[in-house]
């Protein structure tokens, strides 16, 4: 599987190979595709799971746009993970307890982000929430790289 998707990637690298390296298009690849994963996900959980209807939890609110980010985030934590790991990362020799604690510290920072960013644009400034999430996503995805790249996934010398 993952030759195969190596194959795919590498197909289509060469019309951007002057512009950036192969381990950085793998990785535009990779985070595009949990990116646009999560995007899908955000949009089907709030649209179609939580009929753009905020969850009670007995008396505490949770409005639709931070539970439809809640369900994203888990199934893009997995997908995003494995990507790195065996498609992006491959160099990094630090053992897979390590990168996975890593990677979820980083996750969670940018799941915290994501949640300040989202109620900002949202509830603030009233952004429709599939287009504040389309908007955080660029802005966190150029952080993730550096943090994966020196710490998550990091090669010891």
């Amino acid at each position: 599987m993952r030759k195969a998707l190596l194959k795919l990637i590498d197909f289509f690298y060469p019309p951007f190979s002057s512009w950036m390296s192969l381990h950085t298009f793998r990785y535009i690849a990779s985070g595009g595709t949990t990116a646009a994963t999560g995007i899908v996900v955000f949009y089907l959980a709030y649209h179609l799971v939580l009929h753009e209807q905020n969850v009670y939890i007995g008396s505490l609110l949770i409005t639709a746009h931070s539970a439809a980010l809640f369900i994203e985030s888990i199934i893009t934590f997995l997908i995003g993970f494995i990507l790195n790991k065996y498609i992006v990362f491959t160099k990094s020799n630090l053992k897979g307890r390590i990168q996975l604690f890593r990677y979820g510290s980083v996750v969670l920072t940018n799941i915290l982000l994501n949640y300040a960013f989202i109620k900002l644009l949202v509830e603030a400034f009233s952004f429709y929430p599939t287009v504040a999430k389309i908007i955080i996503t660029a802005i966190l995805a150029l952080l993730s790289y550096f943090s994966q790249k020196h710490f998550s996934f990091k090669v010891k010398s």
